[in-house]
């Protein structure tokens, strides 16, 4: 067996099933010749009982020094029990991010992906997630293996994601749709959130054995405190009564002023059905709402709409869209036309939702009651068996829409709180005891002498 030379290497001939020639220095290296006259570098070994050829790489691109080199590497690792080749393959069958996210998807729209109050996510959810993942985390970390993903990696990814590498216009499935993909802060903290769970997700698949996003410090979102005050309530009012004399906007303003008086989400309005008003129990019994199933109180002047309506409209949706039987299309449009070139041009559906629940603080109620009013997590009802809602609860809701109402129409109040208006209370007092009658006396027993 010769040594491996420059000059050796290129001198041996090809045979017509290829050649294999051992360095006489290091016991394993060698040189294999192809048919085709193309050379590499190998190493022959024995692991767990069985002989095992590594390819080291190309003559030309190794010379036979750096691959004599490797070779006592490579060799040094397999004394230390080491396969070289099975190392090889594995990076080969090496999930990637793409594929762990394909995955991801797949068990997401079977249901097998459990959301919030543990919950198969929902359909809604699932297109956003699957927007997030193939327009923001495929495109910048597809190719990488899951396994080789670390903090410093996620901490980049959420910076281009920040600094908008990600922005693109593209077309959707929908007839003359396209997604505005813009990156940013919000876009930011939310793909990491997500991502932190197709990592878990890897995790309990035994993909990889630590999540890479844990510990990592994302920026906090950005609190929006945007109110209406009560003039812009009576503007809204103004732009509204405008909007009913159109046949075109009419649906969508009655829908924008349901919001108003309701704190609902958008979603919740726009896809609400019959089947989900409940006009004796003052109440919405929503079937699918963002915590689940939730019975959400609903004052007078939303109740005595609602009975007008039903009168006259048929079908499933209470805002029926063009179609046989769906829900109103188009809202997000008609919505910005209205406000646009108003001074409520930057006003959003959470902007009202988040207005309806400071107006119901200025009026004096507790943190609990308005979380039971807007359908919010810490105080959701979210009990289908309620069947009779607290009093209190149905005051509470009559309070706000009444007081919101009014705005809308324009009236102007001086008072914000009534909890603590004395005269208010004691002729709430006074109503209570007029209504009641009073109570039979006791009859006395009377005792004569030698009763006992």
């Amino acid at each position: 067996m010769p040594k491996l030379t420059k000059r050796f290497v290129e001198a041996v001939k090809p045979g017509p099933k290829g050649t294999a020639v051992w360095d006489d220095e290091v016991t394993g290296f060698g040189l294999r010749v192809y048919p085709s006259g193309k050379r590499s570098y190998i190493i022959q070994y024995r692991a767990r009982g069985r002989c095992r050829r590594y390819t080291i790489g190309r003559h030309g691109i190794w010379t036979p020094e750096t691959a004599r080199r490797e070779a006592k590497v490579l060799l040094g690792n397999v004394a230390r029990g080491n396969d070289p080749a099975e190392e090889r393959e594995e990076d080969r069958r090496a999930l990637t991010v793409k594929q762990l996210c394909e995955q991801y998807i797949e068990d997401m729209e079977a249901g097998l992906i459990m959301g919030k109050g543990g919950r198969p996510k929902k359909a809604s959810t699932i297109e956003i997630d699957v927007g997030r993942i193939r327009r923001h985390i495929i495109p910048l970390l597809g190719k990488r293996r899951v396994r080789d993903i670390t903090k410093p990696d996620m901490n980049n990814l959420m910076k281009d994601i920040i600094a908008g590498k990600t922005r693109v216009v593209m077309k959707t499935e929908k007839l003359r749709g396209k997604a505005i993909v813009r990156g940013g802060r919000g876009t930011a903290i939310r793909t990491m959130g997500l991502l932190g769970g197709i990592f878990t997700y890897a995790v309990e698949s035994g993909v990889i054995e630590h999540n890479p996003t844990h510990g990592l410090r994302k920026p906090k979102y950005q609190v929006r405190d945007r109110r209406l005050s009560e003039a812009e309530y009576r503007i809204l009012g103004g732009i509204l009564r405008q909007a009913r004399n159109s046949d075109h906007y009419r649906l969508h303003a009655e829908i924008l002023w349901i919001l108003a008086v309701t704190g609902c989400r958008r979603g919740e309005i726009i896809n609400l059905r019959w089947s989900e008003v409940d006009i004796e129990g003052s109440c919405l019994r929503l079937i699918d709402s963002k915590e689940g199933a939730s019975v959400r109180p609903i004052g007078l002047p939303v109740i005595e709409y609602l009975e007008n309506k039903r009168s006259t409209r048929t079908g499933t949706y209470v805002f029926p869209g063009q179609g046989i039987d769906n829900a109103v299309g188009n809202f997000p449009q008609s919505w910005k036309k209205l406000l646009t070139d108003t001074p409520l041009w930057d006003v959003t559906p959470h902007v009202l939702r988040h207005s309806f629940a400071s107006i119901a603080n200025d009026l004096g109620f507790t943190e609990i009651t308005i979380a039971a009013l807007i359908g919010h997590a810490k105080g959701s009802v979210t009990s289908r068996y309620v069947h009779t809602l607290d009093s209190t609860l149905i005051m509470a809701a009559d309070t706000v829409a009444g007081y919101l109402k009014a705005l809308l129409e324009g009236v102007e109040i001086r008072r914000n709180t009534y909890t603590l208006d004395r005269e208010s209370r004691r002729s709430a007092i006074e109503h209570i005891l007029i209504e009641s009658r009073p109570a039979p006396k006791p009859r006395l027993l009377e005792y004569r002498e030698g009763s006992r």
